[in-house]
């Protein structure tokens, strides 16, 4: 197969991933986590809000992509000279919008747009942070400034894999190549010249069933888990049962997190 319709048939993956995720988190709306009960225990040192302040002062552009409700930005985004918050789900602006009057100080700016059709000038942002959400890496490049980064956080492969095999699928469960593989060629190929990437390990443990049940109705972790066809739930009770023998401990029901990270600079 030829160099361009390789590029065609990811270009048309990449929008295939995209439509499927939009229609998810179009459907779920209410994407707040805040009162699922759990702990986080890292495993690794890598914080991806921490490799943006080391990269930004208060003078910065920055852009954020799939910024989704915009709580995480709105807590945990550096002081910088401005912030445009990005996601393609209107419901998700919308909600960002409504959270943004919390923060009346924040520099930030909500807007709708989609990671593949990135509209904005050429060379333009200090700082580009994308977490979990799929990207374009040569839109990227273009539009970030000479000198200018790039942070990328994201679900890799093998995250929440005992649950995954449970159930006989999920998010990239038969992916041939890893997602945090995929980025980094693509960074490559785009043009970066120092690229930086690390596996996150992190446990999660969930307080009650009900806590997990919940982080797994609002995620795309396993697919068609909060689905219902022909007015009956196609929820496997039995399946999240027996996860939940298997892997409840003491601190609560374990969740192992694989995540990446990637830091890559634009040359001058």
């Amino acid at each position: 197969m030829g160099m361009k319709n390789v590029k065609k048939q990811n270009d048309k993956e990449r929008t295939k991933v995209q439509k499927s995720e939009l229609n998810y988190y179009e459907r779920i709306g209410n994407w707040d986590f805040s009162k699922i009960r759990y702990k986080t225990e890292n495993v690794t040192n890598w914080d991806f809000y921490e490799e943006i302040t080391e990269n930004t002062n208060e003078k910065s552009l920055c852009l954020d992509l799939g910024t989704g409700g915009g709580e995480n930005v709105l807590r945990n985004y550096p002081n910088v000279g401005m912030l445009i918050a990005t996601d393609f789900s209107e419901e998700m602006i919308k909600r960002a919008k409504e959270n943004a009057k919390r923060y009346e100080n924040k520099k930030v700016k909500f807007t709708k747009m989609n990671n593949l059709k990135m509209t904005f000038p050429k060379e333009v942002f200090d700082l580009i942070s994308a977490r979990h959400t799929i990207i374009d890496a040569k839109q990227i490049y273009g539009c970030l400034a000479k000198n200018g980064t790039v942070v990328i956080e994201g679900v890799d492969k093998k995250d929440c894999w005992e649950i995954k095999q449970i159930f006989g699928r999920g998010q990239a469960y038969k992916d041939e190549i890893a997602i945090s593989e995929k980025d980094y060629l693509a960074l490559k190929e785009a043009g970066f010249y120092i690229i930086k990437k690390v596996e996150i390990l992190q446990n999660e443990y969930y307080e009650t069933e009900d806590d997990l049940m919940a982080l797994l109705l609002k995620t795309p972790i396993l697919e068609d888990f909060s689905e219902i066809k022909k007015g009956k739930s196609i929820i496997e009770k039995d399946l999240f049962d027996e996860y939940v023998k298997r892997y409840k401990t003491e601190k609560g029901i374990i969740l192992e997190r694989v995540l990446y990270g990637i830091v890559a600079k634009k040359c001058n």
